[in-house]
């Protein structure tokens, strides 16, 4: 995959996408578009955004559907661009390999940057969605030929799909996600950090739709039955079903947020206590800000960036809740003393890799080392920041461990102002025996996507989360 030029998407509304349809001619010629063609052309664009631009998925798909263009098409058609999208990038390394075993001579560099993309969008399909394999083969040879570069390869882009949907079966059967769907340097990390069996099981766990979990305000048993949600062992609900999250029960009203059981644990073990001054540092888009708020702490939400600071904002306005927000940079910010300070910091975000799964191809080994300084300056400033007795949760959305139990280990090394502050089991009713390895040697919490398994896929898994808890002892 390369650098390429980005496909013009209201332009692709204005011409007529009949490929090898031909208009009907009277006084006037009628273009007829193609159901399901735009659709897909608008997917691919945002596949090449993703992998060969390395920019976020989520953003992309945002951008995509605040403009106009995405205005012209189907509610089923977008919630279509998005399936292709995101199926593609979680099986990004499976379906390359799909294409490349049954390509010996490798792909042709005349027909362009973007006859991959096409093809691995058309794989996609017909490997992971439910969409007929007359249609995917169709559509995803029409958009071949629709461009300038891979047309002349037409005939190969048709045997080749028409083959991968034969040997579905085979090539399912066949899938190794920590291999083929994880990018070497992060299945060398995990195999290091946890060995060969779980680096296997968090990758596999990443091959899954995660569903969504949701944090109430209150009465847990009450909005699981009006959700058709689980009760996980976090406290957490798990929605069962897919319907729209803005339609739901009570979400106009506030009553719940939207917020990954692992994401939501941070903040329950900070145990925020009502008239306590609390800080939460790098808090946007906020559900930890609700967490605190909730519990009548007087908490101030610090983030650099206002427009995620804006999305914080207009959640707590939805929630019925507030807080102070301050829009500077977290290791600038000297307000304070506090009683407990909540810092999630900027990390690889290689925990969220199941419900993000861009993750995996957008952020690189080069990352880490700026991401492990500038966590390192949070920690220490965040300390700085507390009274006398005062505790601090530190904690981040990533499997690795330089970014968890080794920052945590060099700052008690040099900063003797503060100790470990063990997280004990039986001061965590949130805890049960599903998550008791959860808890490390140490007391610090780490939480895996292989975690909370379940028969259905959908409904299994936690992202990876780390956690630990300081006192300041002067």
């Amino acid at each position: 995959m390369v650098p390429g030029k980005r496909l013009d998407k209201t332009e692709h509304f204005r011409k007529a996408n009949s490929m090898n349809d031909h208009a009907h001619e009277d006084d006037t010629d009628i273009a007829v578009p193609t159901p399901g063609l735009e659709a897909r052309r608008l997917a691919v664009d945002i596949i090449a955004d993703t992998l060969d631009r390395r920019l976020a998925l989520d953003e992309c798909l945002q951008r995509l559907f605040g403009s106009s263009a995405s205005a012209l098409l189907p509610e089923r058609d977008q919630g279509l661009v998005r399936a292709i999208a995101v199926v593609t990038i979680r099986h990004f390394g499976t379906l390359r390999r799909a294409i490349s075993d049954r390509l010996p001579q490798g792909m042709p560099r005349q027909a362009g940057h973007n006859f991959e993309n096409i093809l691995i969008s058309g794989a996609a399909q017909l490997l992971f969605l439910d969409v007929p394999d007359h249609a995917a083969v169709d559509l995803t040879v029409r958009l071949v030929q629709a461009d300038r570069l891979a047309r002349r390869y037409v005939a190969l882009a048709n045997g080749l799909l028409r083959r991968i949907a034969r040997e579905k079966t085979k090539i399912l059967s066949s899938m190794e996600p920590l291999t083929d769907d994880t990018p070497v340097w992060l299945a060398d990390r995990w195999r290091a950090t946890y060995g060969e069996e779980t680096a296997r099981m968090i990758a596999e766990a990443h091959g899954h739709e995660p569903s969504v979990d949701i944090t109430v305000k209150s009465d847990l048993e009450m909005w699981a039955e009006r959700l058709d949600a689980a009760i996980l062992p976090t406290g957490s609900l798990r929605l069962r079903g897919r319907a729209s999250i803005s339609d739901l029960p009570g979400y106009a009203e506030g009553e719940w947020w939207v917020q990954d059981a692992a994401a939501a644990l941070p903040a329950k073990l900070l145990a925020p206590q009502k008239g306590e001054k609390i800080a939460d540092l790098c808090a946007a888009p906020g559900g930890k800000t609700a967490q605190i708020a909730l519990s009548g702490a007087l908490v101030t939400a610090v983030d650099r960036s206002k427009p995620r600071l804006e999305r914080l904002i207009v959640n707590l306005e939805r929630l019925k809740l507030s807080a102070e927000i301050r829009a500077i940079d977290a290791a600038q910010f000297d307000e304070g003393p506090f009683d407990a300070i909540l810092l999630d910091a900027p990390c690889s975000s290689t925990g969220t890799i199941r419900r993000h799964p861009d993750v995996a191809w957008v952020k690189t080994e080069a990352d880490l080392a700026k991401l492990i300084a500038l966590q390192t300056r949070l920690l220490e400033h965040a300390v700085s920041l507390l009274r006398p007795g005062g505790r601090l949760v530190y904690c981040t959305c990533s499997l690795e461990p330089e970014e968890g139990e080794q920052q945590i280990e060099q700052l008690l090394e040099k900063d003797h102002s503060v100790r470990r502050m063990p997280f004990l089991a039986p001061e965590l009713p949130v805890f049960s025996d599903e998550l008791a390895s959860a808890l490390t040697d140490h007391g610090d919490l780490r939480t895996l996507p292989s975690m909370l398994p379940h028969s259905d896929a959908r409904m299994a898994g936690l992202d990876g989360f780390f956690a630990a808890r300081l006192i300041k002892v002067d």
